[in-house]
């Protein structure tokens, strides 16, 4: 006589596993959008409201700023409405569809990614010059935009206190939170990052004017970029525009001081 089991039922109508019956669906087709633990990555409504939004605060600034008369002030403010500005456009891309923010790159980074960051920024400074040089060449283009900047460096202790907190501390967070934790991240999204990287790049460089600043903007923002893509994290980009911003303030101050 043949025992009877509870499993025998359950063998004969058991329902065929769905990953027998069905293929394994792509969830490239059925999100659109990167996924990551942190949540779904901003897109391009993201990346379109943070355009306009940092078109229209600096269209603002660039009408009042003016209005100011001391070169040094306008300095030491231009440098604050810089990170400013960014920092409006980010918000503006945030509260678009008000995901988590870790999906902006704000997030904790390794250590070694940090100092490369210190390392990755002292780099950027030096290329920045040979770039600089040679787009000078290139062009005879020699205008100097950073006058203002330059002046309030070279005022009294409190505004070279200023200067560097603001060069060097405000502006590089609203900028990364703009160029990669918004545009670099959309791109990188999408794009292979062959093309991710110099694009957000120009699109940074594009963002300072066609000046001898461009060239110098490209390579921070490739730079940049690299290391938000290798940290998935906007500190490590941070450090770097920081160190790069203070080194380009205070070695002329040295240099001129020498002379």
């Amino acid at each position: 006589m043949t025992e009877y089991s509870p499993g025998d039922a359950d063998r004969t109508t058991k329902e065929p596993s769905p990953r027998h019956t069905a293929p394994r669906p792509n969830p490239d087709r059925a999100v659109p959008e990167r996924v990551s633990a942190a949540g779904v990555a901003p897109g391009w409504r993201e990346l379109v409201v943070a355009v306009l939004a940092y078109l229209a605060t600096y269209g603002l600034v660039f009408l009042l700023l003016p209005l100011i008369a001391d070169d040094a002030v306008t300095g030491v403010v231009g440098l604050f409405v810089s990170g400013a500005i960014g920092i409006v456009a980010f918000l503006a891309a945030c509260l678009v569809r008000r995901r988590r923010l870790s999906i902006f790159g704000i997030r904790r980074a390794r250590p070694r990614f940090l100092w490369m960051g210190v390392g990755f920024g002292l780099a950027a400074y030096l290329l920045g010059v040979v770039a600089a040089f040679v787009y000078i060449a290139a062009t005879g283009d020699a205008q100097n935009v950073q006058t203002s900047y330059q002046s309030a460096a070279r005022g009294s202790a409190g505004f070279l206190v200023l200067t560097l907190v603001a060069g060097s501390i405000v502006t590089p967070i609203g900028e990364e939170l703009m160029f990669r934790g918004v545009v670099a991240n959309v791109l990188f999204a999408r794009l292979t990052a062959w093309v991710a990287v110099p694009l957000s790049a120009l699109i940074f460089a594009v963002a300072h004017g066609i000046n001898p600043v461009f060239p110098v903007a490209f390579v921070v923002g490739v730079l940049a970029a690299l290391l938000f893509k290798w940290s998935g994290s906007i500190w490590p980009g941070v450090i770097l525009h920081g160190v790069n911003n203070a080194t380009a303030l205070v070695v002329p101050l040295a240099i001129s001081s020498l002379v």
